[in-house]
């Protein structure tokens, strides 16, 4: 029978790219001291990445060698697993929809949990707890207007919201205003403004 440094790592190997892999998921190979040392020995020679504590995910094999996962695939399964929302940031957001050109260089996302760091090799993840108004619509345009407007701020949030009624369906800006009851003061008075004149 193989050790449990291979079963883990032929387990790994069967799962879907940015699958987070926990201890407390592999108790029904080994108890969970065995678990933890062979996650950390699997760790130390590259057959899988430490994002924290406790998470592990597999790196990717290519012809060219291993590489980290996608960012964008490892944080939508820690989104399942831990039963939060996590989204893009509003710096990133901002760029989707051409309000900036600068490329954000951190990787910022927005979390309904609590703020942590992961790390991906090199790469920081930066987890930032935010209220519940930047994470409407998580996955539609107007969730992403939303997050934009945010990271623009006060100052600046009627010329972003030109540039993005530019930009949006009537449906994606429909669903944008629908969420005013929740949005601070401040967004809700150019939102009311957007509101009458469609």
């Amino acid at each position: 029978m193989p050790g449990l440094p291979s079963q883990i790592a032929e387990h790994a190997a069967a799962l879907p790219e940015g699958t987070p892999i926990r201890a407390n998921g592999l108790l029904h190979l080994g108890n969970r001291a065995a678990v933890d040392q062979a996650l950390s020995r699997l760790a130390r020679r590259g057959l899988l990445l430490r994002l924290r504590r406790g998470v592990y995910v597999r790196p990717i094999e290519t012809r060219f060698g291993p590489r980290p996962p996608g960012v964008e695939s490892v944080v939508a399964a820690l989104a399942a697993l831990w039963g939060e929302t996590i989204v893009s940031g509003g710096g990133a957001a901002a760029n989707v929809l051409g309000l900036t050109t600068q490329v954000p260089v951190r990787s910022v996302y927005l979390t309904s949990g609590p703020s942590r760091t992961l790390q991906l090799q090199a790469q920081i993840i930066h987890l930032h707890h935010a209220p519940r108004w930047q994470l409407v619509s998580p996955t539609r345009p107007a969730g992403l207007a939303v997050r934009a407007l945010a990271w623009l701020g006060p100052r600046s949030v009627e010329a972003g919201l030109d540039a993005i009624e530019r930009r949006l369906s009537a449906e994606d800006l429909n669903e944008l205003v629908s969420h005013r009851a929740i949005f601070p003061s401040w967004l809700v008075k150019p939102l009311t403004a957007l509101a009458t004149r469609g």
